[in-house]
């Protein structure tokens, strides 16, 4: 924020924020219909901020539903970028922001140490030109931070495939972090592992996928698996080569852990984030 504010003091020519837009329109939307399913309100015909959502995780904080509702509003905010047009932080509430640190970690940090070395007269090597190619640079290093955090997850997935090779056939604890129509994602306790559990291996049913409330409903039992519930695993497969790895859930007929829901009714509805 200081180092914003004192580029923007001197009119530099060009600074290199860090944004982080206000969520979509559509994401806005998907998020209220999700809420309202648990009797929690997200005001309408108003400019949200982030005091909003702080409102509404601290209404559900101590609820069964707290891990549910903390995954589905983070996945409701944009994803921060670097742009040299200012639109402000929404996630941290700022106006203003540049990435700073030193010793320099970014690309963008040595664009901004250049820039204010120009525009505090420190020393001959400071920001040439007047940031004409700021636009293009914010694209690419936009672009090129997103493809570092890929192959970090990449990297941490092959890693913890090796890990969890030795233990095929366990059982482990962990909760379900994603809901899609053919599976679910479950992420292991200790390890931090994250596997697929196929619906083809759920207790035999038909299974619905309920995008509003995040489940998996089964339309002759009634077994729900939604996001954020408990459950035991066993591993079948990991595999280290893709970082691959395939669960199926244990329990009374493969049911989660937690007592397995009885859905209220057909499942109805439709509804589709990281650090600053």
């Amino acid at each position: 924020v200081a180092a914003a504010e004192a580029l923007e003091e001197r009119k530099a020519p060009a600074i290199m924020y860090r944004v982080h837009d206000q969520p979509s329109r559509e994401k806005l939307e998907s998020l209220r219909e999700f809420l309202e399913t648990i009797d929690v309100q997200l005001p309408r015909g108003q400019v949200l901020r982030p005091r909003d959502f702080n409102r509404i995780l601290d209404r559900v904080a101590g609820r069964p539903e707290q891990r549910m509702v903390n995954e589905v509003v983070l996945r409701s905010q944009a994803q921060a970028a670097y742009d040299p047009a200012n639109i402000g932080h929404f996630g941290l509430a700022l106006r203003r922001y540049c990435h700073f640190t030193s010793p320099i970690r970014r690309y963008a940090d040595l664009l901004v140490h250049r820039a204010l070395i120009r525009a505090l007269r420190l020393g001959e090597d400071g920001l040439a030109g007047d940031g004409e190619d700021f636009p293009g640079l914010a694209e690419h290093i936009s672009a090129t931070e997103r493809r570092a955090a890929a192959a970090e997850r990449d990297a941490v997935d092959r890693y913890t495939a090796v890990y969890l090779a030795e233990q095929v056939g366990s059982v482990l604890p962990g909760r379900i972090t994603g809901v899609t129509r053919f599976g679910l994602f479950v992420s292991l306790d200790g390890s931090g592992g994250d596997g697929l559990v196929p619906v083809s291996s759920l207790p035999d049913d038909y299974y619905v996928h309920d995008e509003k409330v995040h489940c998996l409903v089964g339309r002759q039992r009634g077994l729900t698996f939604r996001l954020g519930d408990v459950v035991d695993a066993r591993l079948v497969e990991a595999n280290p080569l893709t970082g691959g790895v395939i669960l199926e859930l244990m329990g009374s007929g493969g049911a989660p852990r937690s007592r397995p829901r009885r859905a209220p009714g057909p499942p109805r509805g439709r509804i589709p984030a990281r650090r600053g």
